[in-house]
């Protein structure tokens, strides 16, 4: 599946010429097949004073976390709590891991999941263009992410609107009671440095257009800087009614295939001189709205 799907964005190279699709027109012809629902039991939703944030979870990556984020949020650990920190062109951080809320069946503290092995013939789009950072990156199933090939290990990337758990210096001092959301340029030197368990599919405007704390790092310095967290919820525990509905582009799909060269090869009546080749944080990855259910 892998390899089709890379033969298929490589194919799209000599078809990259004046008068190609746009990006909009790209989505607007994919056929229903090559977008896939999002399981509500994998998605967060942060609700804040001026919205909702819908965080799509990626247990594939670190699965240990996933679970305590869950457990902890079907334990209200996070309502209540506040949003802390909003550095410019870096992250946006909320939780805290000292706070007396119950953690219920959750907890504090986990073994660090910066990376992994992955299996022979596991999926995988990869990108054709070099990166500074990996030996190999692309995207596994919804997440940006890298592989090294000489390990055998393969880890998600920090790409905008990732979201990982905050740590100390002790790499296992992180378990999700503390998370953060990538709100500026790609910061890839933490891959591997602290464990991403998901990325904001909706609501990202409110995470990067947060008041920017003064403190070292962004903190906010005072108590009404903070922005407090209403609710933290999993979208398979709320009302039907409530509950928020999401379709992913599929990254193995023709459709993805195009939207890849779309960017490496930009043909909108600004650009001039076409890149030719594109970062793995800078390929979109189209999510569209879904009656909720």
């Amino acid at each position: 599946m892998a390899l089709a799907a890379n033969m298929i964005v490589l194919a799209f190279g000599s078809a990259a010429s004046a008068g190609a699709p746009s990006l909009a027109q790209i989505l607007d012809s994919s056929p229903p097949g090559d977008w896939r629902a999002v399981d509500p039991a994998e998605l967060l939703v942060m609700t804040l004073p001026k919205g909702r944030v819908v965080i799509e979870l990626a247990p594939q990556f670190a699965p240990n976390h996933v679970m305590n984020v869950k457990r902890l949020a079907r334990a209200g650990f996070f309502d209540g709590l506040s949003v802390v920190r909003a550095q410019d062109d870096y992250v946006a951080q909320w939780g805290d891991a000292d706070s007396s809320h119950s953690t219920g069946e959750g907890r504090l503290r986990l073994k660090a999941e910066f990376d992994r092995r992955y299996a022979a013939g596991e999926p995988f789009v990869a990108l054709p263009d070099p990166d500074t950072y990996a030996a190999k990156t692309g995207f596994a199933g919804d997440f940006p992410a890298a592989r090294d090939p000489k390990t055998g290990l393969t880890w998600l990337t920090h790409c905008y609107g990732m979201v990982g758990a905050g740590r100390a210096i002790d790499p296992d001092s992180g378990g999700g009671a503390e998370l953060y959301a990538v709100i500026g340029q790609s910061p890839r030197q933490l891959d591997r440095n602290v464990t991403l368990l998901g990325r904001v599919i909706d609501g990202m405007e409110i995470l990067s257009s947060l008041p920017r704390g003064h403190g070292e790092m962004g903190f906010y310095q005072t108590p009404p800087e903070r922005i407090t967290i209403a609710a933290v919820k999993l979208a398979s525990d709320l009302p039907p009614g409530e509950r928020p509905g999401f379709q992913v582009l599929r990254t193995d799909s023709a459709t993805f295939a195009a939207v890849v060269q779309n960017r490496r090869f930009r043909r909108d009546d600004w650009y001039k001189v076409p890149a030719g080749r594109i970062d793995v944080c800078n390929v979109p990855l189209p999510v569209r709205r879904t009656p909720a259910n």
